[in-house]
């Protein structure tokens, strides 16, 4: 590897670990901000106005993808990733120094918003702009290797992000924390943006895309001629259904849906549950680079569709062992502990949600709900016609759900008479501190995180070369960034409402790894006989082959 060539991977690295960082600091803080800047509500409301926020920066992902794509077809790569680095930065900056909402009103509200959807566009733009810019520099037979470092900068944004909020929390104290230091680590990003901004201006626009520029064979038309051709949207389709669907949820289930499980199912604490993943992450990370390596020698298909077969085989097992050592009273609950809802199914709904603005008030959905939400394995016995909603727990009366304001403590008095333990039991796995890995417990959880961390690095690792290789010079911004948006933007970051409402509906704690799976094999499938090998593929071509 040349300087230069270095100098280019650390350039787009570094600025797309920045763009995450900023990304996740919202979704870290997302509960100080609701209080901040939407006071004027009650706690419940404001909660949920702060996560419709963060979901706005998912939701606009694919848009900025096509503003930028087709920006970066147009003028080049180089100038297009550094429009979108000093959006993304100046953006986060902003909302360190943005009054709130006891000072201005509901225009703090309105200006975090709109804040956050100029993150979620320069996000969309950043990605597609970096595995280009760095695949166009890479020689013939080294993209999958070089690429592999901008895979690894969305795992390292949010360590980054978790570690710069746990060391000013932790220096600062809580209470100067949530009254101003939480503006700190937005403040602190204008550093990463002029150091970013510094190098990425050093350096030189693609070989590819300079070469086209020269021969006068730029896109007049990016958008038109990506998915108004169907031989182009065609691919595009291929790349999402068959390559990025898959990626998207396997990615989502190693790194925050584990997280979700061991803190909302599994009742572990938030430390260790951090602890736990940040060790995942650090034993299974270099897998990025390994098997970026490896797909130039053997191919982008058979790792990544390899992992998302691996994935859909072993993730019940796998979310079964996590349970076990984790949790081992809840899992000896579930497995010998009967509970049945009885209840006319006509009032039940299907609790998706992933807004967090609809508000189920049905009794069957109160009570489903708030036995999910305890991580309790149940069935629903129909009762045609019957107006009462009632919870059987093993040989336990029957608790009242209809008109009952002592609903949920009866619930959860019943629930540890017959032994569903509360969230602070004994056997409840937990770390005292970031070395305490040790024990058996700790060891095998990381053991199982790790393993999920590597599916995520064997689908993940060689997607950008896969993405670059599938689409002509010409309208590779444009095409590869769309798909790449929609499967991890909304494919995956719709995956923990979709999982909550899947659990709540069947009563199954593990029934929500249907959603990846499901997935996982369907895009297996589409991709092993509608997906071509692309590591041979010419990325100077001007047409697609």
């Amino acid at each position: 590897m040349t300087r230069e060539e270095k100098k280019v991977i650390l350039a787009s690295s570094l600025g797309t670990v920045f763009e995450w960082y900023d990304f996740y600091l919202y979704g870290s803080l997302a509960v100080i901000i609701g209080a901040k800047f939407f006071s004027m509500y009650d706690e419940t409301t404001r909660n949920v106005f702060a996560l419709l926020a963060f979901a706005a920066g998912f939701l606009v992902r694919p848009f900025g993808a096509l503003v930028f794509g087709r920006l970066g077809d147009l003028v080049g790569r180089k100038y297009t990733f550094l429009v979108t680095i000093v959006i993304m930065g100046a953006s986060t900056f902003l909302v360190g120094v943005l009054p709130t909402s006891d000072q201005i009103g509901i225009a703090a509200a309105v200006i975090l918003i709109v804040l956050r959807c100029l993150q979620g566009l320069a996000l969309g733009g950043e990605y597609g702009g970096a595995a280009t810019y760095v695949a166009e520099h890479a020689p013939h037979g080294r993209r999958g290797f070089y690429t592999s470092f901008i895979q690894i900068t969305a795992t390292a944004g949010l360590f980054l992000s978790l570690l710069v909020i746990l060391g000013v929390r932790s220096y600062l104290g809580e209470e100067a924390f949530l009254d101003w230091g939480w503006r700190v680590p937005f403040l602190l990003s204008i550093f990463l943006l002029a150091i970013s901004i510094y190098i990425r201006m050093q350096m030189q626009e693609s070989p590819a895309f300079q070469k086209m520029k020269d021969e006068g064979k730029v896109s007049k038309a990016p958008l038109g001629e990506a998915f108004g051709q169907w031989k182009n949207a065609k691919v595009a389709l291929l790349a999402l259904l068959g390559l990025v669907m898959g990626q998207a949820v396997v990615w989502y289930t190693g790194q925050f849906y584990a997280l979700f499980f061991l803190g909302s199912v599994l009742k572990v604490d938030g430390f260790t549950t951090n602890m736990l993943i940040a060790w995942s992450l650090v034993l299974g990370s270099g897998g990025f680079v390994l098997f970026g390596w490896l797909s130039d020698k053997i191919g982008r298909k058979p790792i990544i569709l390899g992992g998302m077969l691996l994935a859909a085989v072993t993730y019940f097992p796998l979310f079964s062992l996590m349970s076990k050592e984790a949790n081992p009273a809840l899992h000896q609950a579930h497995s010998t502990i009967e509970v049945r809802v009885n209840a006319d199914t006509t009032g039940c709904s299907f609790q998706f949600n992933p807004t967090g603005t609809v508000r189920f008030t049905q009794p069957c959905d109160v009570t489903k709900a708030a036995l999910a939400r305890a991580s309790v394995n149940y069935r629903v016995n129909n009762t045609p016609g019957n107006p009462a909603v009632t919870v059987q727990i093993g040989n336990q009366p029957l608790v009242n759900a209809v008109d009952n304001p002592n609903f949920a403590r009866e619930l959860q008095a019943t629930l540890t008479a017959v032994g569903y333990p509360l969230a602070a039991n004994p056997t409840v796995v937990r770390m005292s501190g970031p070395f305490d890995i040790f024990r058996e417990q700790p060891a095998v959880l990381i053991g199982i995180l790790t393993l999920l961390v590597i599916y995520v690095t064997m689908v993940y690792g060689p997607i950008a070369a896969a993405l670059v290789e599938m689409f002509p010079t010409r309208i590779r911004y444009t095409s590869m960034s769309l798909p790449y948006h929609i499967g991890n933007g909304w494919f995956g970051g719709l995956m923990p409402a979709t999982a909550f409402a899947m659990i709540a509906q069947t009563g199954d704690v593990y029934y929500g790894l249907w959603y990846p799976i499901v997935i996982a094999v369907a895009c297996f499938v589409i991709g092993l006989l509608f997906v071509r090998e692309s590591k041979d593929n010419d990325v100077n071509a001007t047409e697609v082959r």
